[in-house]
Order: structure tokens, then sequence, then C-alpha cells
């Protein structure tokens, strides 16, 4: 069965099964100890963006996967040495190492597929 990956989200668990979610603000204002207990696996999100993102954001479990599938933006890395920008147009991807802050700062409607073990994700205003 087909699905559109910004409505059903895929959590992939530790132990190979896939469980189809509902998307979106749907899993986003789940309770909080549910959103936990979906960030003990690989969480495939498509979340599209037309601003800016308001908040700074790092995931401690894991290295992250981010695919542009369309538009144009730069994801701003804080690394240890720095801030580092990475420009993404059109379609291109990045792993964002585990621990690091990013943001991304959006010059074109824009569609991202991310795969996240988001276990202990942490964020903080721009």
């Amino acid at each position: 069965m087909t699905l559109n990956p910004q409505d059903t989200y895929v959590f992939l668990a530790l132990d190979g099964t896939a469980t189809e979610l509902p998307g979106g603000e749907a899993f986003w204002s789940l309770p909080g100890p549910e959103l936990e207990r979906h960030g003990r696996g690989w969480l495939v999100t498509e979340i599209a963006f037309a601003a800016d993102w308001p908040s700074w954001e790092r995931h401690p479990a894991a290295d992250e996967f981010a695919y542009l599938l369309a538009g144009s933006l730069e994801l701003v890395l804080g690394l240890p040495e720095g801030l580092r920008t990475v420009a993404l147009q059109g379609r291109g991807a990045v792993v964002i190492p585990r621990g690091v802050w990013h943001t991304a700062k959006v010059h074109a409607p824009s569609r991202m597929l991310f795969v996240t073990l988001g276990a202990g994700t942490e964020t903080r205003p721009v």
C-alpha cells in the first residue's frame, strides 16, 4: 500500500518492524511519553517548510539523515569549531552528526525527508 510521508510517518523499530503513524501535527501533539517511545527507533518523516525554523535541535542518540526533496534552504550546523552552513537546492542530502545543534534558513518553500533516532532530542529557540 502506498502512503504520503507528510501525512503518515513510519517508525522503524530496532527489532525490524515498521509501523505507520499519523503524521504532521497529529504526531507532534502526542503526549511526551508516547513521543519518547517513538524515539527509540528510527522515525522517517517528510516535512514542508515555508519559513526559517524557529528553533535549534539536536539528537544525542544518533546521526540524522536529512534529504531535501524540493526547494532551497541552508542547514546551519553548530559544530565544535563553529557554525557551518550547508546550502541545499533542488535535491540533496546531508548527514547531521550526533549531538550537533542544527537549524535551517529557508530560501524557498521546501520539503525534506528525515530519518532520525529521536530519543533525547533537545530543542532551543533560535
